[in-house]
């Protein structure tokens, strides 16, 4: 088991047609040995799609950890003084999120999670799922790209032809990315086909 006794934030924000697949990569997580933190952003706290209501993200995660949920920003602000992670993987990590990350905005619990992480010098991992990665948020993704501590899961763009601008990682890296983070490292190639 390559991740024993590894702490893991997973954060999940509102890109909620990614869900089901991203919290698949929980099973490969704790088959590696990694004890799981589930984070959520309000988004997918509180609201129900046509993807599927909040209560069946919070019982498919029920399913692989016994920590308690954290879901507002007092909940999420001990990480860092605590030291309470090795490392946070925000998956899916949507646009709105990474354009906060960028500029150093905290206003939801993943992104006061990442912000506590930060401060002792740990690695995040965000695995992208947005539609405008190519435009509006492509300074964002630059930026953090050369972020020090912030490592991405391989990503690119998942439907070129019907949305040029989108991108989303390649979820089933997450634990690879994970591994390769711990030691310090970006795993390559970064941009990669998702399909």
């Amino acid at each position: 088991m390559r991740l024993s006794g590894v702490r893991v934030g997973f954060a999940l924000t509102g890109s909620h047609c990614t869900l089901a697949e991203v919290l698949t990569q929980l099973d490969s997580l704790a088959r590696e040995g990694a004890v799981i933190y589930p984070i959520m952003s309000e988004a997918v706290d509180l609201t129900d799609t046509k993807f599927g209501p909040a209560a069946r993200w919070k019982e498919i995660i029920a399913r692989y950890t016994a920590q308690p949920l954290v879901n507002s920003i007092v909940g999420a602000e001990p990480i860092g003084p605590d030291k309470l992670l090795d490392v946070v993987v925000v998956a899916p990590c949507t646009g709105n999120t990474l354009a906060k990350l960028a500029c150093g905005i905290t206003d939801g619990p993943v992104l006061m999670a990442v912000k506590a992480h930060l401060r002792n010098l740990r690695p995040v991992v965000l695995a992208v799922s947005t539609n405008d990665g190519l435009s509006m948020n492509a300074k964002n993704l630059g930026l953090l790209l050369n972020t020090k501590h912030i490592y991405l899961v391989p990503f690119g763009q998942d439907n070129p032809a019907g949305k040029p601008n989108s991108l989303k990682a390649k979820m089933d890296l997450i634990v690879d990315t994970v591994i390769h983070a711990l030691q310090g490292k970006q795993i390559q190639p970064v941009l990669v086909s998702p399909a």
